[in-house]
């Protein structure tokens, strides 16, 4: 049965399938998690990851791709540009940021990557409220694992800061669940 879990800490560190990485749409780095990512794993990241822009040109938000994590413990990267939040447009916001989990979680599949870390994507400098960017997260996570109960065996939701630590632990009633 996959699990849920919620953990404080550094995502460079998990030890898992796959880390996904809350990327711009260049895949060329920046700051926050991608930075962190970026630099924990090392130039063959960023080596893949001006392949893939070669080809497509830039990942719109809410989709997702693969390629390694260089130096990281874990054995892939899956990044996904999460929406820079507009509150004149919540649906939209909210169709995107669920895009972004769902599409992570549906290349986890198709790579065969059965445990999974995820920032709290959108919620630093492209300024989702963490409440609503939580409640999106959980909710998308929990439909995908229902409807693909053999698929993965696990998703972290790793929190950097506090603010979203309590929060996913309040909304998912303590630090594991089962789905």
């Amino acid at each position: 049965m996959p699990r849920i879990r919620v953990i404080k800490g550094d995502i460079t560190k998990q030890q898992v399938d796959a880390v996904v990485n809350a990327a711009n749409s260049s895949l060329m780095g920046g700051g926050g998690v991608d930075g962190a990512i970026h630099r924990a794993g090392g130039p063959a990241i960023l080596e893949e990851c001006k392949q893939i822009i070669a080809r497509i040109g830039h990942l719109p938000t809410g989709e997702a791709v693969v390629t390694t994590a260089g130096h990281m413990p874990a054995q892939k990267v899956i990044h996904t540009p999460g929406p820079i939040y507009d509150p004149a447009r919540p649906d939209e916001m909210r169709r995107l940021l669920a895009n972004a989990y769902r599409n992570s979680l549906a290349r986890a599949v198709e790579h065969g990557l059965r445990t999974v870390a995820f920032p709290n994507i959108s919620t630093g400098v492209y300024g989702y409220p963490k409440p609503e960017a939580a409640e999106v997260a959980i909710e998308t996570v929990r439909r995908f694992l229902e409807a693909h109960p053999d698929a993965i065996d696990e998703v972290r939701f790793v929190c950097f800061d506090d603010e979203n630590y309590h929060l996913y632990l309040a909304m998912l009633g303590g630090d594991e669940v089962e789905v």
